[in-house]
């Protein structure tokens, strides 16, 4: 009996001892409320221990919970007397960013290694204090060279960026004969936090490009600590939910506060572009372009690429993938109305079909190493070349020299109308000019 009462004992005792080592019955501070810090939704981190700071937590609050294809949104609150105050906005969408080192290290060798992640918030915006804007405009002065990085720190936002430091970051080690063959390369192990959270910021600035993009000097800030900011959101934003959080402090940190977006049609979400679009401008751009484009023979996304990438913001890599099944559209409804006035030469189109075949594996991971600057250029100086070809076959000079071309035109020209009657179209033209009988030529000897 005394055995079993002394068992009792030691067994209420050590749970008693458990139950103080882990806190749960440890006495709250006066007050009678625990000021233990959570951590903000998603932030893995939490405060081990409070402190005066983050007993201080900034308040905050929204005058609109819900907006239509975009808005602003008046943010206000109260922070700690005489601290700066950081707002950070991130959407719940998210959005695949890339970025292909090739700048020298240290050691003045080139790593040539991709990063990507398919986790960066579609929307990310860091407000700072509105006495900032100076020191903003300096960065932006420095035109591409900008750091992200850089700019943080130089205005005191590096505390408050914390959303695309937790995403997941893949990185694969490029080489040109994977390149060559459409490869990304060999995956390298997982980043540290540290590393990843450096990498994030190249991803940003890689995503957004423009400093104007992820900061803005909008908060006012009062001696006592209140505060008021207006957050943009643009109209073809991200629909979903949009997440301010408040910062005034490393440990200062408010909880975040929802807002929803609303988008509905015209407008149609791109999710592996993180915009939304009106579709009626493209509709009609494109509309016209396939008229022109089948009438040379190309189908038109020369044409659309340029101008899609020019006038919405939508990045080269989805503007190019995009384009290819709505080329399929043109080109198919081309082959039909092309194959009945036998304007084919399906030996021709099957052999060199063959060759875009494999350039259709290679061009799409070719795009992902390549900045949509890059991208501007090489498509631009392609157009500029072919236009002064094809110029240059207008002049007189050219057409003289090629009565050939001349009489090859004029012919199928003529079997077109022939073809549009009704009429039976003899072979293609093209054969009796290569057998040089009975063709064209002769027939333009003669006056014909």
């Amino acid at each position: 009996m005394k055995r079993r009462v002394w068992v009792l004992v030691i067994a209420l005792s050590a749970t008693v001892f458990m139950l103080f080592q882990n806190g749960l019955l440890a006495q709250p501070p006066q007050g009678g409320e625990s000021v233990r810090m959570q951590a903000p939704a998603g932030d893995p981190k939490a405060s081990a221990a409070p402190t005066a700071e983050a007993a201080l937590a900034p308040t905050v609050q929204v005058d609109r919970k819900s907006l239509d294809n975009g808005g602003d949104v008046i943010i206000s609150g109260r922070a700690l007397a005489g601290k700066p105050v950081y707002i950070e906005v991130w959407s719940e969408k998210t959005v695949r960013a890339s970025r292909f080192d090739t700048e020298k290290d240290k050691e003045g060798k080139v790593p040539y290694v991709l990063y990507m992640t398919h986790q960066m918030p579609a929307f990310y915006k860091i407000l700072t204090p509105r006495t900032s804007r100076e020191d903003l405009e300096k960065i932006k002065a420095e035109g591409k060279k900008w750091s992200y990085s850089k700019a943080l720190k130089d205005l005191g936002a590096d505390m408050a960026y914390s959303a695309p430091a937790r995403i997941g970051i893949d990185r694969y080690q490029a080489t040109l004969m994977g390149s060559v063959v459409g490869s990304r390369g060999e995956l390298l192990p997982t980043l540290d936090d540290k590393e990843n959270k450096s990498r994030s910021m190249q991803l940003v600035k890689a995503r957004f490009r423009s400093p104007g993009a992820v900061l803005a000097p909008v908060v006012d800030v009062g001696a006592d600590g209140a505060f008021t900011a207006r957050l943009s959101i643009g109209s073809g934003s991200a629909p979903g939910k949009y997440f301010v959080r408040v910062v005034a402090g490393p440990e200062a940190k408010s909880q975040p506060v929802a807002i929803e977006n609303n988008v509905a049609f015209p407008y149609l979400y791109l999710g592996n572009a993180g915009t939304s679009l009106n579709l009626i401008g493209p509709f009609l751009l494109t509309l016209a372009i396939s008229i022109f484009g089948v009438l040379m023979g190309a189908g038109g996304g020369f044409i659309l690429n340029p101008l899609l990438v020019s006038f919405w913001p939508l990045p080269h890599t989805v503007v190019a993938g995009t384009v290819m099944p709505t080329v399929l559209f043109s080109q198919g409804s081309g082959i039909l109305n092309y194959s009945k006035i036998k304007f084919i030469s399906w030996k021709l189109g099957v052999t060199i079909g063959l060759s875009m075949v494999l350039g259709g594996f290679i061009g799409p991971k070719l795009t992902e190493l390549i900045t949509l600057d890059q991208y501007k250029f090489v498509f631009g100086w392609i157009l500029v070349v072919l236009a002064g070809l094809m110029l240059w076959q207008t002049m007189p000079a050219y057409l003289a020299n090629n009565k050939k071309e001349q009489a090859i035109l004029k012919e199928f020209k003529k079997r077109a109308e022939e073809a549009a009657r009704g009429k039976v179209v003899p072979q293609p033209v093209y054969e009796n000019v290569e057998r040089g009988r009975s063709g064209i030529i002769p027939a333009i000897n003669k006056g014909e």
